[in-house]
């Protein structure tokens, strides 16, 4: 394989409007059958009108939906194009100063006609690619990579091929749209005003139709690993009170309760406990000798059958779930005190704590990909729960956590202003 990548020379400065096919046709004449014709994102946004007069971190704003992560003025977020980079990809070099210039609406979209209109004007079938400079998590340096693709199988999948050895390839699904981004910003350079590169001797990659575009390149939130940043972990935690019935991997458990038992706590004491109850037989009896009590109380109450009935509606969501976690509190390392006030302070030290490991572990869980919703009925029956669940001495319950995969997506969560919720002295 001979592989060639060529600078595009002659391009003249890019304002809105322009006509990029007809630019690039008359700098590269000699494109041909098979090439692939790299084009820097900045570009194809100042000829789409995507310069804007505005303040760099307004402009960022509004192209973020989630912020991944944040260290000092630097953030890394999602665009509303599905993208996660540094700065939403608002770029303030290269532009008249005061305006700064956003990615295009639709960087697919936007490759899909230069490819159209190339082959208009040229008769060639070209595959175009669109890049930005993108930054990597785990290593240093920016890179090249397609944000918009067109002719062009963006992923070629080795699964199942051999490798050498004669080994079945079982993970290996090689970026090539990313790899020739790269390999173009060789020649393009990031400050030689060299836009446009054409890579020639890949032929067999070139499709006549224009392909699912760099989108496909976008990992799914589902199989993402690394789904929430550093910024977006505190209010990914929803509660979820429906469940499918797919088992909950004991791992996964263990972690967020390794998760909770960092919490602060008071006295450099550990008093956090976690009773996981994984049988189904447990689950029965534990839940069924809570609604006894329950109903019990409100009976007591003076509640009618009908209101009792739609009162104990509330815990179906810890039956629905395949997995319940029981925090408990043991303070036996709280001090004592001779006098009510000083012991109920003592205490509510111990409450916050259990408090801070209940948080870590909802956290923990929604890093695990698990849905959860914590219910404080056991709180109200506590000898009931003990009774139940043959709980040591001094393990107090603190409520119930129904943990299982999420049946559905969990609605977004209304936006809140700090400000609502602080005073400064």
């Amino acid at each position: 394989m001979n592989l060639t990548i060529i600078p595009v020379f002659g391009l003249p400065e890019i304002t809105a409007g322009a006509d990029l096919a007809a630019l690039i046709a008359v700098a590269a004449p000699d494109l041909a059958d098979g090439d692939v014709v790299v084009v820097t994102s900045k570009i194809v946004s100042k000829a789409e009108g995507r310069v804007v007069q505005t303040d760099r971190e307004d402009a960022i704003d509004a192209e973020t939906v989630r912020v991944v992560a944040r260290r000092g003025p630097t953030r890394i977020v999602e665009t509303r194009q599905g993208l996660v980079l540094a700065a939403a990809g608002v770029d303030a070099s290269n532009t008249a100063p005061g305006t700064v210039v956003l990615l295009p609406e639709d960087p697919d979209a936007s490759a899909r006609q230069l490819r159209k209109g190339l082959r208009d004007r040229l008769g060639v079938t070209v595959a175009v690619l669109i890049t930005d400079t993108l930054g990597r998590p785990w290593r240093n340096g920016q890179t090249d990579a397609a944000i918009g693709a067109a002719g062009l199988l963006p992923l070629r999948d080795h699964r199942g091929q051999t490798d050498t050895f004669g080994v079945p390839l079982e993970v290996t699904v090689a970026a090539v749209a990313d790899e020739l981004a790269g390999a173009a910003d060789l020649v393009k350079g990031k400050t030689a005003g060299i836009p446009v590169a054409t890579v020639r001797g890949l032929r067999d990659l070139v499709t006549d139709s224009d392909g699912p575009g760099a989108r496909a390149i976008v990992r799914p939130p589902a199989e993402d690993m690394f789904r929430f940043g550093s910024a977006d972990v505190l209010s990914a935690r929803r509660t979820v009170r429906e469940f499918t019935a797919e088992p909950v991997d004991p791992g996964a458990v263990s972690r967020a309760i390794a998760a909770a038992i960092t919490a602060p706590a008071p006295h450099h004491s550990t008093p956090w406990r976690f009773v996981v109850v994984a049988s189904a037989q447990a689950q029965a009896t534990l839940l069924d000798d809570m609604l006894a009590a329950w109903i019990t109380d409100l009976r007591g109450d003076g509640f009618t059958e009908e209101q009792i009935a739609r009162r104990v509606r509330r815990g179906e969501p810890l039956r629905r779930a395949p997995l319940l976690i029981v925090p408990c509190l043991h303070a036996e390392a709280a001090h004592h005190y001779p006098d009510d006030r000083r012991n109920a302070a003592e205490r509510e030290m111990f409450l916050v704590a259990i408090g801070a490991a209940v948080q870590n572990l909802l956290v923990a869980l929604a890093v695990e990909g698990l849905g959860s919703c914590w219910v404080s009925s056991t709180m109200f029956c506590r000898p009931v729960v003990a009774k139940a669940l043959d709980l040591p001495a001094g393990w107090e319950p603190m409520g119930a956590v129904g943990v299982g995969h999420p049946a559905a997506p969990a609605p977004d969560r209304s936006p809140r202003d700090p400000s609502d919720f602080m005073i400064t002295r």
